[in-house]
């Protein structure tokens, strides 16, 4: 898939990303496999020449962490000035996108009910989930233990019978 250099050039976009993002940009056009495999690299390619651009920004601004600022630097550096608007407007998306996701998993906390309260309140229900749980388990054991008593009754009963008819058959032959 991508150029067997043997460094990390290596990564590349997975394959079903591009396949539908082409389905996506043109519906109604049919795209040879080799011409996919090309969008692939060049996608690589582009990906990592932004990338380390962007690096060598952020290097230089003596920063450890690549902002979307040192990215949007990076893209006007290398002469892809054009792209600046649409980058700001899918950086926007993206912020709200993880601001309402951070909104969402705040809900707990709206809730109004102090965590120590829910910690109670969830080691009440594993408490009863563990009683019913023992119940249920005592009940089958007594059953086990009633069934073992009905067959220990069951083959006393048989073999006092069986005991019963032997002893009348030696009685019986007494008599002749």
């Amino acid at each position: 898939m991508a150029s067997s250099s043997g460094n990390d050039d290596d990564l590349t976009i997975p394959r079903a990303a591009i396949n539908k993002m082409i389905k996506e940009t043109l519906p109604n056009v049919r795209v040879a496999n080799d011409a996919r495999e090309l969008v692939v690299n060049c996608c690589t390619e582009f990906i990592h020449l932004i990338s380390s651009e962007a690096n060598e920004i952020c290097n230089k601004s003596e920063k450890k962490t690549i902002s979307p600022e040192h990215v949007i630097q990076a893209l006007e550096s290398l002469g892809f000035g054009s792209y600046i608007s649409e980058v700001k407007e899918v950086l926007q998306e993206c912020k709200t996108v993880a601001f309402k996701r951070r909104k969402a998993s705040s809900r707990l906390e709206n809730l109004g009910i102090p965590e120590e309260e829910l910690l109670r309140q969830q080691q009440e229900l594993f408490a009863k989930a563990r009683q019913q749980q023992a119940e249920l388990a005592q009940q089958e054991w007594l059953q086990m233990q009633q069934a073992a008593q009905q067959a220990q009754l069951a083959a006393a009963s048989a073999s006092a019978s069986t005991q019963a008819g032997s002893s009348q058959d030696e009685e019986d032959d007494d008599d002749i």
